[in-house]
């Protein structure tokens, strides 16, 4: 990444770097309603500002992700590729020096042309700017254990060289809920990749001959497309398991009803039970995310008691005849706790 394009996810955020992981996820939250695409239809630069937003908070809500990037700074997607934190300086890797390439497959291209490597030279599958265009994807080498995925030219199979490489697309929830057809150019090519419904981060898609061409056999390895989920401002996926936050009143905690929550499919109605907690989470069966067999799982609704931030004279008057007639403590099995 070039020193211009470098970006300062916190500033992005409008939090401090010393910020919790609730008060990036709160600030995430209200720029995400503040820019999303269904609240500015059409509007190319809240748009643009949203996939910034998202970009910042996938990264600040991570905390291996979160962890380099405030060790290297505009350096540290190649650290993690490179499966290491331990380097004192990341602008220098065994005498190279990160600051004299555009990008850090500038470096990858070089360094393999001063083994000899004879494969990922310009034009070919793994040149810089060999893989992009339509589909929002960035293209790697593979990782390999210890390395880069590349060796000095020692024939197949002496070093477990691999031809396969990575490339890692990014999708929107309603992409991967509903599954989606992606155009990518790979080099001089163009192919279409639909990604089928219930994809989830981490998600690998095989592109069969896609790869790196093995000088000795002239057979093409494959790419693996790796997916990454984008996030979103109601949804998120918790493993498999699809929750939305949903707040609720004081009084519906106390008295329960009948509550209107978001899915994937549209608005439904909740049973709410009386007594409800904040935090806890209410199931709503068939209406989750969906396996690759087709079958909808489970979604959670995660309540929070949300006071209101204003009373009338009425409202308040009420408050203070349930404080005053109130008969029972919350805090009576605290009153004698010591150390």
């Amino acid at each position: 990444m070039a020193a211009t394009d470098f970006k300062d996810y916190y500033s992005v955020l409008g939090v401090s770097k010393t910020a919790s992981a609730d008060e990036i996820k709160r600030a995430f939250r209200k720029l995400a309603r503040k820019y999303h695409p269904d609240v500015n239809p059409g509007d190319s630069t809240a748009e643009a500002k949203f996939k910034e937003v998202s970009e910042a908070y996938e990264v600040l809500s991570d905390t291996e992700k979160r962890q380099k990037y405030d060790q290297f700074g505009r350096y540290w997607q190649q650290a993690s590729r490179n499966g290491s934190s331990s380097y004192a300086n990341p602008a220098d890797f065994d005498g190279f020096d990160f600051n004299n390439y555009g990008s850090f497959d500038e470096f990858i291209n070089e360094l393999l042309g001063r083994f000899g490597s004879g494969f990922g030279g310009p034009g070919g599958p793994g040149a810089p700017g060999s893989a992009g265009g339509p589909g929002n994807y960035t293209y790697r080498t593979a990782p390999r254990s210890g390395g880069f995925g590349f060796d000095t030219g020692a024939p197949p199979g002496a070093s477990g060289q691999s031809f396969d490489q990575e490339a890692s697309i990014s999708l929107s929830l309603s992409e991967a809920f509903k599954g989606t057809q992606k155009r990518l150019k790979i080099g001089s090519n163009e192919v279409e990749v639909r990604i089928p419904p219930g994809a989830k981060q981490g998600t690998k898609v095989r592109l069969r001959g896609q790869g790196q061409m093995n000088p000795y056999t002239r057979q093409r390895g494959d790419i693996y497309l790796v997916v990454n989920l984008s996030a979103h401002p109601v949804f998120q996926l918790e493993g498999e398991t699809l929750v939305c936050e949903v707040p609720i009143t004081p009084d519906e905690s106390v008295l329960g009803g009948k509550i209107t929550v978001p899915t994937p499919d549209g608005s439904v109605t909740m049973n709410l039970p009386p007594g409800v907690k904040s935090g806890q989470s209410l199931r709503l069966r068939g209406k989750g995310w969906p396996s690759p067999k087709g079958a909808r799982g489970d979604q959670l609704v995660r309540v929070v008691i949300t006071p209101p931030k204003s009373l009338n004279d009425q409202e308040k008057a009420l408050y203070e005849q349930i404080r005053d007639q109130r008969t029972t403590d919350p805090r009576s099995h605290l009153n004698l706790v010591q150390l």
